[in-house]
């Protein structure tokens, strides 16, 4: 296909970027509202912190072995492009928006740890669900998905809940 006919259908780079990112995320053909997507839905009808835990894990495994790749180009593209700085850090932003929910829906079952605040344990499954992190542990270090996901539930029931 002809890049003129691909920025006339979707836009220019950024806007192609962006609808990469948004269905890979999505995991469909079209991009999906958070609140709209399965995974998003099992979490919030878990009623502890660990099943939470264990949903989003298997969901963020599933997003970065489709997302990965395509989130890291946007990042590196922002280097070079201002609009894509910009998306970047966009993207960035509402990634950090949603684990602050994520974390208010965790102390919501009464079992995350004490000593972490709410931003705190943003920022810590904010960290540990980014594409550096899962690009550092499976393309470089060679872990399996599934090493991953068992890894990420294991270090944030340890890290997140009152006596694990």
């Amino acid at each position: 296909m002809a890049p003129d006919t691909i920025y006339t259908t979707v836009g220019r780079k950024p806007a192609l970027l962006r609808e990469l990112v948004e269905t890979a995320i999505s995991g469909t053909d079209q991009a999906v509202p958070a609140e709209q997507r399965e995974y998003v839905m099992q979490i919030n009808g878990a009623d502890t912190a660990l099943a939470k835990i264990t949903i989003y894990a298997q969901a963020i495994t599933a997003i970065q072995l489709r997302m990965a790749p395509v989130f890291l180009a946007l990042r590196d593209a922002g280097t070079a492009d201002a609009d894509c700085a910009a998306l970047w850090s966009e993207i960035a932003a509402r990634r950090a928006t949603n684990m602050r929910a994520f974390a208010a829906d965790l102390r919501g079952t009464g079992e995350l740890g004490e000593d972490l605040s709410d931003d705190q344990v943003a920022d810590i499954i904010w960290s540990m669900n980014s594409a550096e992190y899962w690009d550092l542990l499976v393309r470089e270090r060679r872990w399996s998905a599934e090493q991953f996901r068992d890894w990420l539930t294991d270090a944030w029931a340890r890290l997140l809940l009152q006596g694990a």
